[in-house]
């Protein structure tokens, strides 16, 4: 087998390219999940806030109100996040996760009780692992206050995840769900 050999013009190429370092890749990581998170924080919020409002049940509704709280509070903290390293939310995405979170509160009163508590925790379980990234790069980068603050509200995450996947537990329509969208 002969292996391929480089001419100058091909070397003189390659030394060209500038290779970002472990930090550059892990701020731009960064930068990206906050971002994605600061935006899906909104359209979560307000699809809470839909969600509080078409439930019966008065502990229900407390609690998801308590929850929609939580985003708000997420979505402060990330906004936070995103100056201190110099960045800022992109504006066509919270455009677009304003416009889902207000359909999918606008939904959450026609479809019933159940698929918002799974969809709801479906979602949950997902921003856990965003955080847990998140707080990896956060590391990387030697933001150590940032660790803290991600695995907590990852933490938080985890509580809401665990109420609405008690909340679906038992519903005849669970397995349905399990099977094509892998949680609960």
């Amino acid at each position: 087998m002969q292996v391929p050999v480089m001419n100058n013009v091909g070397l003189q190429e390659l030394s060209s390219v500038r290779l970002k370092t472990t930090s550059e890749v892990a701020r731009l990581a960064l930068i990206g999940i906050l971002q994605n998170a600061f935006s899906g924080e909104l359209a979560a919020a307000y699809a809470y806030r839909g969600h509080w409002k078409s439930l019966r049940d008065p502990d229900e509704r407390e609690k998801v109100r308590s929850i929609e709280n939580d985003e708000w509070v997420h979505r402060a903290n990330v906004l936070r996040m995103l100056i201190e390293i110099g960045s800022a939310p992109r504006r066509i995405r919270e455009v677009r996760a304003w416009l889902i979170g207000r359909t999918i509160g606008f939904g959450c009163h026609l479809v019933g009780w159940f698929l918002p508590m799974y969809f709801a925790g479906r979602l949950e379980s997902q921003n856990i692992e965003e955080y847990e990234v998140a707080a990896g790069h956060s590391r990387v980068l030697g933001l150590e206050r940032f660790v803290a603050e991600l695995r907590t509200m990852a933490d938080v995450e985890r509580d809401h995840e665990a109420f609405f996947r008690g909340k679906v537990a038992n519903h005849r329509l669970l397995p349905v769900l399990r099977s094509l969208f892998r949680w609960g």
